[in-house]
């Protein structure tokens, strides 16, 4: 297949962003209207980095060779580290190659098994949280069931919880949550170490998404980033992320320095919560020279 970012050259200070999201995964930004909004922006690279979606590739480089805007091949590893959350950024990886479709689907079955299992004890009788919410019949509630099944992995558990309120959940957002927990709902992620495993096979490089971000993962400091790199070959870390304290930033850059790792530069944009973020394309040359693009 011919990628868009094949013989692409980069001025130094050349607008980038490495973590973007779609509607393929749980974005509200069109694939059309992402890459045109970056294109009128004057970005030189955007990476999609929809979560656990490797089998978008194709369509995203035809979009891209049509629209004009290069696209680098990525997408963001839903994975688990010692129980813990961990989103992995995984680059420049061979479209054709198997391993990482096969962790993918993986994760996708995974979800849809527990989307299921939570479905039906929603419907339960006598469950205290739920109650009587579900009272549709079985042909409705197969639908319903279906529809969410249907989704992107990592848009399900959020669906599930608009269906809830749909159905006139009461309580506020953070009870709508704990009885999605209380029905064992939860964003599933394979290990990370066989993620990284196939990454490498299908000659990607891998990186930890936003390490200082926190809230539902761990703040990776050096220690931890020491234990995690004993355990498992990760290729970096985004440095650059808006929610990122400066300096956060700071230390893991001079990590990367000392350890002769990779850093990426991402806004996280959805299309609802932040737009994408001009990083220049220096601060993540070591990245860019590694997928084969030239930063000069």
């Amino acid at each position: 297949m011919p990628l868009s970012t094949q013989g692409l050259v980069l001025d130094a200070n050349s607008p980038i962003d490495f973590q973007l999201h779609t509607v393929f995964s749980d974005g509200v930004w069109t694939p059309e209207g992402l890459l045109d909004h970056a294109k009128a922006a004057d970005f030189g690279l955007i990476a999609i980095t929809d979560h656990d979606r490797v089998d978008t590739v194709a369509d995203l480089q035809t979009l891209a060779a049509a629209k004009g805007m290069p696209v680098l091949v990525a997408a963001e590893l839903s994975t688990r580290w010692k129980g813990q959350s961990v989103d992995v950024l995984c680059f420049g990886y061979d479209p054709a190659a198997p391993h990482l479709r096969q962790v993918s689907t993986k994760l996708w079955d995974m979800q849809n098994a527990n989307i299921t299992q939570a479905f039906a004890r929603m419907r339960s009788k006598g469950y205290t949280i739920i109650k009587d919410l579900l009272e549709e019949d079985e042909v409705e509630q197969a639908k319903m069931l279906a529809g969410i099944l249907a989704l992107p992995s990592a848009r399900q558990p959020h669906e599930l919880a608009k269906l809830l309120a749909k159905l006139g959940f009461e309580g506020d957002e953070p009870a709508l949550w704990q009885a999605m927990q209380e029905v064992g709902v939860r964003f599933e992620g394979n290990e990370i170490a066989p993620v990284v495993e196939a990454v490498h096979a299908d000659g990607g490089v891998c990186l930890i998404a936003h390490p200082g971000r926190g809230v539902y993962y761990p703040i990776f400091d050096p220690p931890m980033l020491d234990e995690l790199r004993a355990e498992v070959p990760i290729d970096g870390f985004e440095a650059y992320y808006p929610l990122h304290k400066p300096e956060q930033t700071a230390m893991y850059i001079e990590y990367a320095a000392k350890h002769d790792l990779l850093v990426s530069a991402g806004s996280d944009s959805h299309g609802n919560n932040r737009d994408p973020i001009a990083y220049p394309a220096h601060y993540a040359r070591k990245l860019l020279e590694r997928v084969g693009v030239t930063v000069r």
